[in-house]
């Protein structure tokens, strides 16, 4: 008795574990590069951060020029004076500091822009996936350009095209 309920047992697991498990990969860098409005906001993105950078380089320009002009006149500068420009030059500073931190914290209004602009792409993206790995009966799908542990990936796995063309029809 016991041995016919061990091999009932033991038929009725086989099935699972000879169950296979699909798995593909896409390469997500890729399909931005592919997609007009994923260059179109990397362009946006690009050009804010250059504005931002060029209005932090003039004003660590403009604080260079102070401090240097400081550096030359402070020996003939009354104690008052002197204190009124150094404090001067630290709130300038700070307003540098201020300004970077706003723009390119990590909270700062680049990253906002970011997100706000690559959301909906990213959303595409995961609904072009999640399509046609539902079509092609894949249970897990990896992204090979982030920082995901894949070791090895047969290239027929690849569903990066897929997607592209998934997204292109829309």
């Amino acid at each position: 008795m016991k041995k016919i309920l061990m091999i009932a047992v033991l038929l009725s697991v086989v099935p699972f574990v000879y169950t296979q498990t699909k798995m593909a990969y896409i390469n997500s860098a890729t399909v931005m590069e592919q997609l007009t409005e994923a260059q179109d906001a990397q362009k946006q993105i690009d050009a804010l951060s250059q504005q931002w950078q060029a209005d932090l380089n003039q004003m660590a320009n403009d604080m260079q020029k102070k401090v240097e002009d400081y550096d030359k006149r402070k020996l003939i500068m009354s104690d008052k004076r002197r204190s009124e420009v150094e404090k001067e030059l630290q709130d300038l500073d700070k307003k540098i500091v201020d300004f970077r931190n706003q723009k390119f914290g990590t909270n700062g209004e680049l990253f906002t822009k970011q997100n706000e602009l690559m959301k909906p792409i990213q959303e595409n993206i995961f609904k072009a996936v999640k399509d046609v790995a539902d079509e092609e009966g894949y249970d897990y799908v990896v992204d090979r350009s982030s920082s995901t542990l894949l070791l090895f990936a047969n290239n027929k796995h690849d569903l990066t095209q897929k997607i592209i063309q998934k997204l292109m029809q829309k």
